[in-house]
This record gives C-alpha cells, sequence and structure tokens, in this order.
C-alpha cells in the first residue's frame, strides 16, 4: 500500500484546487484502492486559498459575512476560523481577496470595471474577523479586480480618505488622484499575531513594474486609463506615505502597499500556505506525491505551487507527478517524475476545460498505472 499526497493548485477558469484534488484522488482510488490518499490542496493566496486551509486544518469553521462587493452590490462571502494555537490562542482569521473583491464576484464572463472596481468588501470581511477577536490574520490577495492602492480595505478597517473639501472620496481607482487627505486616527489596530499577506507578487506599487502598469490591462483598462490610474497612485503614495517601492507592494492593484502601511507582512504565497498547512510534514511519509495547476509555463518555476510542491518532495527524496491544464513545450519540466497535460488527454483545450473534473480522475488512473 503507498501513500500518496495530492497537492494541486487551483485549475483557474475551470475547477478549485480542492475540487481538483478529490478528482484525482478518485482517478486515483479506482485503479489502486487500497493506497492511503493525503488530499493537500494547495494555494498561493488567490481563489482556493480558503479550501486549501479548511481542508488541511481540523476544527476550520467558515464564517459567514455580508460585504458590499467591487460592483458596488451585496456579496454573501465568508471567512475562515482557525482553531486555537500557542502562537493564535483566540483563533486565526483567513480572509481571502478573491472571495470578498475579486474578479469571480464580477460575474463570467467578468464585467471589468479598471476605474470603479474596489478592495471594500475584502476589508469589511477583515473588520469581520477583528471583530470576533482573532488572534492574528492571514490574507490572500490574489484574484484581484481593481486598482485602488487598498484604499477600500483601509477605509473597511476606519481610515478616511478626503478630498480638498473634506468628503470622502469615491472608491476605486477613479477616486485616488482627488485625495488631499489621509485621517487614520480610528484605523483599527492589527491583532495580536500581526498579518500575515500571501501574494506571488513582487511588483513595486509604482513605474514601469507597478500594479497600475504591468495589471491594470489585464482589469480592463487603457492605456488613459492606465496613466491615470498610475497618477493616482502616485498621489496616494505622497498622502499616505509607507514603502510604495517594497516588494509586492504592487499585488492585488496595490492592495498589497496599502496592507503594508497598515503594519502587515508580505509573504511568499505558496511557501506560506505549504507551512501552514503542514505540506512537509505529509510528503515526508509520502510514496508519491501529485500537483497541478492550469497552466504550466515559464512562471510556474518562479514561486508558483507546483515548483514549491515539487521542491518540498524532491528534499524529501519523494517522486513527484505534474497534471497541467496545458503544459508549455518551453517550460521546464525536468524535476517532474511524470507530466500530464489534460489538453492531450481530453484531445484539445475547449473539451479538458469543458469538463476538467472528468480528465482530472482519468488523470488520476493514468498516473496511478504509471506510478504504483
Amino acid at each position: 500500500m503507498s501513500r500518496v499526497v495530492i497537492a494541486p493548485d487551483s485549475f483557474k477558469g475551470t475547477i478549485g484546487a480542492d475540487a481538483a484534488a478529490v478528482a484525482l484522488a478518485d482517478g486515483w482510488r479506482a485503479v489502486r484502492g487500497d493506497d492511503a490518499l493525503l488530499l493537500r490542496p494547495m494555494a498561493d493566496g488567490g481563489e482556493g486559498t480558503l479550501d486549501a486551509f479548511a481542508r488541511a486544518v481540523p476544527g476550520s469553521v467558515r464564517m459567514p459575512v455580508r460585504v458590499t462587493g467591487p460592483a458596488d452590490t451585496p456579496l454573501d462571502a465568508h471567512w475562515l476560523l482557525l482553531p486555537p494555537t500557542p502562537e493564535a490562542p483566540e483563533g486565526t482569521g483567513v480572509v481571502e481577496l478573491a472571495g470578498t473583491s475579486g474578479i469571480e464576484t464580477l460575474g463570467s464572463p467578468p464585467r471589468l470595471r479598471p476605474l470603479a472596481a474596489h478592495t471594500l468588501g475584502f476589508g469589511q470581511a477583515i473588520a469581520a474577523a477583528l471583530d470576533h477577536g482573532v488572534s492574528r490574520l492571514v490574507l490572500g490577495v490574489g484574484s484581484s479586480c481593481s486598482t485602488d492602492g487598498g484604499v477600500g480595505l483601509l477605509s473597511a478597517l476606519g481610515a478616511r480618505f478626503l478630498d480638498s473639501a473634506g468628503a470622502p472620496v469615491p472608491l476605486g481607482g477613479r477616486g485616488l488622484a482627488l485625495i488631499a487627505r489621509v485621517e487614520t486616527d480610528a484605523l483599527v489596530p492589527l491583532p495580536p499575531g500581526g498579518a500575515a499577506v500571501l501574494t506571488d507578487v513582487t511588483n513595486p506599487l509604482l513605474g514601469a513594474e507597478g500594479a497600475a502598469a504591468v495589471f491594470g490591462p489585464q482589469k480592463g483598462a487603457s492605456p488613459l486609463q492606465v496613466a491615470a490610474l498610475e497618477a493616482g497612485l502616485r498621489v496616494l503614495a505622497d498622502r499616505l506615505g509607507g514603502e510604495p517601492d517594497a516588494a509586492g507592494a504592487g499585488a492585488a492593484g496595490g492592495a498589497g502597499y496599502g496592507l503594508l502601511a497598515w503594519g502587515a507582512t508580505l509573504q511568499t504565497g505558496a511557501d506560506a500556505v505549504a507551512r501552514l498547512i503542514r505540506l512537509g510534514e505529509a510528503v515526508a511519509g509520502a510514496s508519491v506525491v501529485v500537483t497541478g495547476e492550469g497552466s504550466f509555463d515559464g512562471q510556474s518555476a518562479r514561486g508558483k505551487v507546483p515548483a514549491r510542491v515539487a521542491a518540498q518532495a524532491r528534499a524529501a527524496g519523494v517522486p513527484v507527478a505534474l497534471v497541467a491544464g496545458r503544459i508549455d513545450p518551453a517550460a521546464d519540466a525536468t524535476g517532474f517524475a511524470v507530466t500530464l497535460s489534460l489538453t492531450e488527454l481530453a484531445g484539445s483545450p475547449d473539451a479538458a476545460m469543458g469538463d476538467a473534473a472528468r480528465w482530472l480522475r482519468a488523470a488520476g488512473e493514468a498516473l496511478a498505472r504509471t506510478l504504483a
């Protein structure tokens, strides 16, 4: 009997990490029903972060919260309460931007709002966790749809961003250039154990590699809107101070900058999730590890989930397999014992994306036969 750890990321746009892990496990179990399967869905701070913690940490509780989404409409969301530990005696609150202010909340296909989308809902969920009395926060900031520099989330936490007449500026990137004064007297403090921000982005807030220039077009911003957002972020940095040049300040449309200004610390998302779900302990006793993501390409080796899981497996001397929706022929996959492309299994990208669970089950079966 083998011990198999299944630790994929989400296959973005098709299936979440938790469901992907279940599908791979179902396929493996159909071939080798006696093997011990340990599911450890992974994340890098984006969509699926809550699910990864909920699956891996016994006693986790999903806490419902209603927030204002990035389209200014009420949104039923939740945050995750992790049980008490010596380091966090009142528990840890895990809050995910993706589910409160993320692009997934704008519909499918999303109705992008490059100047108007904001992070208010994310901040409201953070405030709910603080009101509950958590000892520390873990904040996933992937899957952003806004470029507001964190103004929305900081507003929900008590900060005030005022124009020259003393009125609150509009939410979203459109209000940044109007900021004349920032009041932080009522900004709630960090919990005793602090706040860790999970991201795989190292971009600064401003400039050619900054939040507006790099990520604005992905959120629907035209060249003129990118320029306006950049100018607004510069005004925000001048008024709020902090560390706009810090690595990761540009994460989530500048939400990383806003959280740094609050006092939070930024961490590489996949590394932090791996530590918090104790991936190393799971892998140490494994016979085989399976990981995956939607698209494995040249960026995947730079802190993405498959690279993080593969490094953990190699350190333990355990073979690791990769399953991906597509595998770029130019990507370096030499560290994996086996690689499987769902596109090749299904015959086309459309077929693979149309029923990802089916083809992940097929991949699980194939891996069980290959790696048995």
